[in-house]
């Protein structure tokens, strides 16, 4: 085994404290490599930065207020048959490409970005204003965020490590929410070895797909917990074979195609 697999072994996830409330302007590289000094650490070249999608949103201005939204007819007749409100029914469809199903429970939306989630990621939760009618959409596109925090770390730091935004998602036939990536630059977001590897047994693997990305999501997210906690970023290391200093094709790569979609 070489010495970087023999590496990869050892994962570690690192909350990073002390970050202040974001908002429009804030600078996420910045706060990320302030946080990483408090810690008397500096990032490294394979290092895999995970940033809450909130702080992401937040800093580029991604609020609306329900009061001014104005709801139109189809939005009208979701929100009699889920009992919701009007104004972020509308939000939603705004915000989404196609709506797979409407609950009373939530609203199953194609994102714009091609994720499928729960109203279209829209939420109120740890948003100043959220217990009003400020609600948080998602960034307009994700993987071009995740790249742009990747570049400003590369100018303040001199490291280059690949960058993940994370938000809590659903899984279908599963209870709970998992930290999933939905914005990636220099991370592998999913590791084909089809083909390519063997089983303990000699036999050719032949359906293995790793979901790099969101198993690296799914890991900070864990540790950076989703309440009042205030760590919306983590440090991962150990999983520096799957860091590239290619930027990469970001989570799109990981989006099961529309004519794949078995249960239409």
């Amino acid at each position: 085994m070489s010495e970087q697999n023999e590496a990869s072994r050892s994962l570690t996830v690192t909350p990073l404290h002390g970050m202040p409330l974001f908002s429009t302007g804030t600078c996420v590289a910045r706060e990320i490599a302030a946080a990483m000094a408090r810690e008397g650490d500096a990032l490294r070249d394979g290092d895999v930065v995970v940033v809450a999608q909130k702080i992401v949103s937040k800093s580029e201005g991604r609020t609306a207020r329900l009061k001014e939204v104005v709801a139109g007819a189809e939005a009208v007749r979701i929100a009699g048959e889920t009992q919701r409100d009007a104004a972020a029914v509308q939000l939603i469809l705004d915000q989404s490409s196609e709506i797979m199903r409407a609950h009373p429970a939530a609203i199953i939306a194609r994102h714009k970005t091609g994720h499928v989630l729960a109203n279209a990621g829209i939420d109120a939760s740890n948003v100043e204003g959220g217990e009003d009618d400020t609600v948080l959409l998602w960034p307009v596109d994700p993987d071009a965020s995740a790249r742009e925090i990747r570049a400003e770390l590369r100018d303040l730091t001199g490291a280059t490590p690949a960058v993940v935004i994370a938000d809590s998602m659903g899984r279908a036939w599963r209870i709970g929410t998992l930290g999933t990536a939905i914005g990636c630059a220099g991370l592998c977001v999913v590791d084909d070895r089809r083909g390519a590897d063997e089983d303990l047994f000699g036999r050719t693997l032949q359906a293995t797909m790793i979901a790099v990305a969101d198993a690296v999501a799914g890991a900070a997210v864990l540790a950076m917990g989703e309440g009042a906690e205030g760590t919306p970023a983590a440090l991962v290391r150990g999983v520096g074979r799957w860091v590239s200093t290619e930027d990469g094709p970001g989570t799109t790569a990981g989006l099961r195609p529309v004519e794949q979609d078995m249960f239409r």
